[in-house]
């Protein structure tokens, strides 16, 4: 997501990715480039991957710099001004509460423009819809054991085709193209790992392609997901619940996809262009924001939670003393 979110910045001005862990051909080196120019420098830095992000932080202590905020979760705080480009509203929320007195953004991952330009969304209107090669389709990453080891088997005894892709697939368009019904089950991935799903991407390519979406409601899949809408919930209550709702989904798709002005709404808001203005009034705030940091403006700080819930706490016992 990252190399296409460079590519599509660049658009606004001269972007370069940089590596920081080890050296590739062609790219630049973040040791070399932090000899190479005194802090603050005339680059602003966005950094991304939330393991790495204190420690990058640190190592560009004094140089602006902004926060590419995916997953949540990670437990770290971030030094006062450090401003917020959050890719979901879930993830947004979850620095509104940490980080409260920081510049914050809303910047959604975009969808390729290959999912708006060939996903076939049209299959059904007007007409029966034909029957699609694939009747299921799961990928198996992030996928949970409920999908796998008990509902995929049920599906297949019920005599529904339905694939699992697990290696490298040439054109997903063509193979989002070919199947009725996605299921995408991510909450046990996401739970085992401590950090939260940070945008969602697959659901929505798999509605750009005209299929029916069967997904879990975790984190930021919940920002775009509508139940019994946009997307219809995976483990909902029993087991044999879900395979009904999936056999009728796939007798009669056109039935249970997304009204077509609500799911054009929703992919209209992940384009490319779209996103392209997002980034726009985003990096221009924080243009702002770090000219009057440098300027010497010293930065909001976000008040520890110990020391709010102590304020509170002494509010909550002033008033009783006084009414006794």
């Amino acid at each position: 997501m990252e190399l296409q979110t460079a590519r599509l910045v660049a658009q606004l001005r001269p972007t370069e990715v940089v590596t920081y862990r080890q050296r590739e051909p062609g790219t630049p080196f973040l040791d070399d480039l932090l000899r190479r120019e005194p802090a603050p420098g005339v680059a602003l830095w966005v950094v991304s991957w939330g393991f790495d992000v204190p420690r990058l932080l640190r190592r560009l202590r004094g140089r602006p710099v902004a926060y590419h905020a995916h997953s949540s979760g990670y437990g770290f705080d971030l030094p006062p001004g450090v401003p917020v480009l959050a890719v979901s509203r879930n993830t947004l929320g979850y620095w509104g509460d940490r980080a409260p007195r920081h510049p914050l953004f809303l910047v959604p991952n975009a969808l390729e423009p290959m999912w708006l330009e060939r996903g076939a969304r049209g299959w059904g209107e007007g007409a029966p819809a034909p029957r699609r090669p694939i009747d299921v389709l799961v990928q198996l990453r992030k996928t949970s054991a409920y999908v796998l080891d008990q509902l995929v088997p049920e599906l297949r005894r019920a005599g529904l085709r339905v694939e699992v892709q697990s290696g490298w697939v040439d054109d997903l368009v063509d193979l989002f193209n070919s199947a009725a019904v996605v299921l995408y089950d991510s909450a046990d991935y996401w739970r085992g790992r401590g950090v939260s799903e940070g945008f969602g991407l697959p659901p929505l390519e798999a509605l750009a392609c005209g299929c029916v979406v069967f997904s879990s409601f975790n984190h930021a899949l919940a920002d775009s997901l509508d139940p019994g809408l946009v997307g219809h919930q995976i483990g909902c209550g029993t087991l044999a619940g879900d395979l009904e709702r999936i056999r009728a989904a796939v007798a009669r798709p056109t039935a249970w996809l997304p009204p077509a002005d609500r799911l054009t709404s929703l992919l209209d808001a992940c384009s490319e262009p779209v996103l392209l203005e997002r980034w726009r009034d985003a990096l221009e705030a924080i243009d702002a924001h770090w000219r009057l940091r440098l300027a010497g403006e010293p930065a909001l700080r976000t008040p520890a939670r110990w020391r709010v819930r102590a304020a509170q706490l002494r509010g909550r016992l002033r008033r009783w003393l006084a009414r006794g």
